[in-house]
């Protein structure tokens, strides 16, 4: 099987570590806008999980579905090791709380949103029919006080417009639970930078998905039996991988996500908090407690070894992600967490550059392909 992009190296390079252009084949980044379009808040990841997994049922050994809703995808590999690949295919959202007489739709939180984004949003919303538009609605600043117009407005206090006259017309097209995203498709910027919303993580799945195929497509088996999870609910608990990584129990994992960016303005003091990673040099390797000594040296090896930029952040305690709830799983995990820099993130326009997507794909499937059977996991 052919990889899934075509690097082309320019004479010009730019100041990052990696080739000026990578050019993603026509069908995997219709795979990657799917992915990034569908709306799959926590807890209805049903349209990126079928994605994923009709997907990976064109090279893995084996697709199955867990009863929480996580997906996953078996590379079998010639020995008892096991490792996994998580990468959440949830999203922050919303869903109805209400339906008020005159049509008027009130909404709940899922995941953690910034209150100043969510005002004069267009929404999608899963219907009972299919897909509804709407608008979350604003009061227009010409009729604000110079008080309210300094105050952020509650996520309680807003509401969404679907255009419709009262509760009995909005009934026939939405109820109560439904879920709905802001209405953001996938942009493609300049270069190999995209933007789109759920970049947050719908970018780990793809990675996952894509990584376990490049396992797959090699001419030589691998010693280690490949689990590649799309997890869900990471944005309200890093649930799916709770569940997946004890039914799994696999001795090693790689959780994919996505980290801050620090080469944008207005970050101020944060940007220490950053490590000042940039667009375009490379996926993030994240070191500290959460990570496993040995696997993070083998990592960092590998990507010398095969010359993949790289970058380190540094994280004093558990990094929020699924790859905590990987390393505390049954007896523990040797774990490792990869990320892809963000800028703005948990916003309708997260950006990530598809250099840094291609080079975290490669890495994580020479890791597999080169992991021995019999590979020592004690950290020290």
């Amino acid at each position: 099987m052919e990889s899934t992009y075509v690097l082309h190296m320019e004479t010009q390079q730019n100041s990052g570590l990696q080739p000026d252009r990578v050019q993603m084949k026509k069908k995997t980044l219709n795979l990657l806008k799917n992915f990034l379009e569908a709306v799959s808040p926590s807890g209805y990841e049903g349209p990126t999980a079928n994605l994923f997994r009709d997907e990976a049922q064109n090279f893995a050994s084996e697709v199955t579905r867990d009863r929480h809703g996580n997906t996953l995808a078996v590379v079998k590999g010639t020995s008892d090791l096991r490792v996994m690949f998580a990468g959440h295919c949830d999203e922050i959202g919303f869903l109805i709380t209400h339906i008020d007489s005159q049509g008027y739709l009130w909404l709940d939180p899922i995941g953690g949103w910034d209150p100043q984004i969510a005002q004069g949003q267009r929404v999608q919303i899963r219907g009972n029919k299919g897909m509804v538009p709407g608008v979350i609605g604003k009061k227009p600043i010409h009729l604000m006080s110079p008080e309210d117009r300094k105050r952020v407005v509650e996520l309680k206090n807003l509401w969404v417009d679907i255009g419709v006259a009262n509760r009995k017309e909005a009934q026939k097209l939405v109820s109560v639970g439904d879920p709905m995203v802001l209405g953001y498709g996938m942009q493609e910027l300049q270069g190999d930078v995209i933007a789109a919303r759920g970049m947050d993580n719908r970018i780990g799945a793809f990675i996952v998905l894509e990584a376990a195929r490049r396992v797959a497509a090699a001419t030589e088996k691998q010693d280690a039996t490949l689990y590649s999870v799309a997890t869900v609910q990471e944005e309200i608990g890093l649930r799916g991988a709770i569940t997946s990584s004890f039914d799994i129990d696999a001795q090693v994992g790689i959780a994919v996500d996505v980290t801050f960016a620090g080469d944008h303005p207005g970050l101020g003091d944060a940007k220490r908090h950053v490590n000042e990673c940039k667009l375009g040099a490379g996926p993030v390797l994240t070191r500290g407690p959460n990570t496993h000594p040995r696997l993070f040296d083998r990592i960092v090896a590998t990507a010398k070894q095969h010359k993949i930029p790289l970058q380190i952040s540094a994280e004093g305690r558990s990094t929020g992600t699924d790859a905590n709830a990987m390393q505390l799983s049954r007896s523990g995990m040797a774990t490792a967490l990869l990320s892809i820099p963000n800028r703005y993130m948990h916003s309708p326009s997260e950006m990530v550059d598809l250099r840094d997507v291609e080079a975290c794909i490669d890495l994580m499937a020479k890791v597999v392909l080169e992991l021995e059977a019999d590979v020592d996991l004690t950290p020290f």
